[in-house]
C-alpha cells in the first residue's frame, strides 16, 4: 500500500497525474506537461513536492565521529546551518545511498535521505552508531517542499524576512517562518538552478505549498512532478541512487570524489576503495546524435568493444536534444569521441561530451 504525502489531495485537485514512487503516490506531471514544468524551472519558477524524502536527527556527543565513520565525507569542521553531501557506503565501497547533512547546534544533525532507502538507511545508521549518540527518523512528522529556479527568491521574499534567506549554498536558516509558518529554509536543490527546499511540520505543508502558488502568480510558478524533476537533475547530471550509483558502484566510479576523503581517519568502505584506487569505472556523459532515444542500462560500444552501459537517459528539453548518463571503462573515452548505443537491437550514435550537460549561469 503505497503512502500518501500531505500535499496529497492538493495534487489531485490541481489535475497531478498520479505514480506510484518509492512507495508513495505522486504526481508525475500536470496538466501543463513536463516540457512546461521543465522550462519553468529553468526560466522562472518550479515548485515541487519531495515530501516522500527521509529525515534523520543525530544527536549524542559521539554525534562527529559517528558522521566521520559512516560517511565518506569529512566532517570534523562544520559551522552552525552549513549543508554537506556525501555517500554512504558498504564494506565493498558500493553505495548504500547518498545524503545531505545539516548542522543545527553543536553534537545536533539534520540528515535527508533517498525516500526509497530510507528504512534501509535509518536501520544502517543505527545500526553503526557506537559511544553517545542517538538517531531518531522524523520523516513521518516533515514534509519538503522544493521552490526552484530564477525567481525562487524573488518569490520566497514575499512570504518571509531577508534575514530568514540563507545567502549561500549549501546553507539554512533553522527556526525561521515563512507564510507565518515555522520551517527550515535551505539554499538547495536537485535542479541545476538556484532554489530552497523548505521543511515544515506535515500538517503545515498544504498552507505552505497553497502559499507559494499564490504569492509565485505574477513570476509564473508551476507546480511540478517527477517527470521534470528527473530531466532537471539529468541536464545538470546529477546522480541518482539507483541509476548511477548502487550498492555495486563506488561513489569514485560515478563521479563524486569531492565527497570522499580518503585521508581522512577510517569510514566503512575505504579499505576496499584504497585498495582499487584508481577506480576501474568513470561516469560519462553523451548527447545522443542519432536517432532515438536512449534510456538507461543501454550497452555501450567503440569500435565494435563492450565499453559500459548507460544509467540514465531523456530528451533533454531545455537543450533541446536527447542525452544520457554512462558508467564505462575507466580511460576508454574521451570528450569528443564517438560511440553507439544498442537500443532494442539498433546502433544508436552519440558524442561523449564533458559533465555537466547544463550549468545555470550565476
Amino acid at each position: 500500500m503505497e503512502k500518501k504525502t500531505p500535499l496529497y489531495e492538493l495534487h489531485c485537485q490541481e489535475g497531478g497525474k498520479i505514480v506510484p514512487f518509492a512507495g508513495w503516490l505522486l504526481p508525475v506531471q500536470y496538466q501543463t506537461g513536463v516540457i512546461r514544468e521543465h522550462m519553468a524551472v529553468r526560466e522562472k519558477c518550479g515548485l515541487f513536492d519531495v515530501s516522500h524524502m527521509g529525515e534523520i536527527l543525530l544527536t549524542g556527543t559521539d554525534a562527529v565521529k559517528n558522521l566521520n565513520r559512516i560517511l565518506t565525507n569529512d566532517y570534523t569542521v562544520m559551522e552552525d546551518g552549513r549543508a554537506r553531501y556525501s555517500p554512504m557506503c558498504n564494506e565493498n565501497g558500493g553505495c548504500v545511498d547518498d545524503l545531505i547533512v545539516y548542522k543545527r547546534a553543536e553534537n545536533d544533525y539534520f540528515i535527508v535521505v533517498n525516500a526509497a532507502n530510507k528504512d534501509k538507511d535509518f536501520c544502517w545508521i543505527k545500526e553503526h552508531l557506537s559511544g553517545n549518540a542517538e538517531c531518531r527518523d522524523i520523516s513521518d512528522e516533515t514534509a519538503q517542499i522544493a521552490v526552484q529556479g530564477p525567481y525562487a527568491e524573488t518569490i520566497l521574499k514575499k512570504l518571509t524576512r531577508e534575514e530568514t534567506i540563507p545567502q549561500k549554498y549549501y546553507h539554512a536558516v533553522f527556526q525561521a517562518e515563512v507564510a507565518g509558518l515555522s520551517c527550515t529554509v535551505s539554499r538547495t536543490g536537485y535542479t541545476g538552478e538556484d532554489g530552497f527546499e523548505i521543511y515544515c511540520r506535515s500538517s503545515d505543508a498544504p498552507s505552505m505549498w497553497t502559499a507559494f502558488l499564490d504569492a509565485g502568480k505574477e513570476e509564473g510558478i508551476l507546480p511540478c512532478g517527477l517527470g521534470a524533476r528527473d530531466t532537471l537533475r539529468l541536464e545538470a547530471a546529477m546522480p541518482l541512487y539507483g541509476h548511477e550509483m548502487d550498492d555495486t558502484v563506488s561513489p569514485l566510479e560515478t563521479g563524486l570524489s569531492f565527497a570522499v576523503k580518503l585521508d581522512k581517519e577510517n569510514f566503512i568502505g575505504k579499505e576496499k576503495m584504497t585498495k582499487d584506487f584508481p577506480p576501474k569505472r568513470e561516469r560519462i556523459g553523451l548527447k545522443v546524435t542519432g536517432r532515438g532515444i536512449v534510456r538507461e542500462s543501454e550497452i555501450l560500444k567503440k569500435e565494435g568493444r563492450t565499453i559500459g552501459r548507460t544509467t540514465s537517459g531523456t530528451f533533454a528539453p531545455y537543450l533541446n536534444f536527447p542525452i544520457a548518463m554512462a558508467l564505462v571503462t575507466a580511460g576508454e573515452t574521451s570528450a569528443g569521441d564517438r560511440i553507439t548505443a544498442d537500443v532494442r537491437g539498433k546502433s544508436v550514435e552519440c558524442e561523449v561530451v564533458k559533465l555537466p550537460f547544463y550549468k545555470r549561469k550565476k
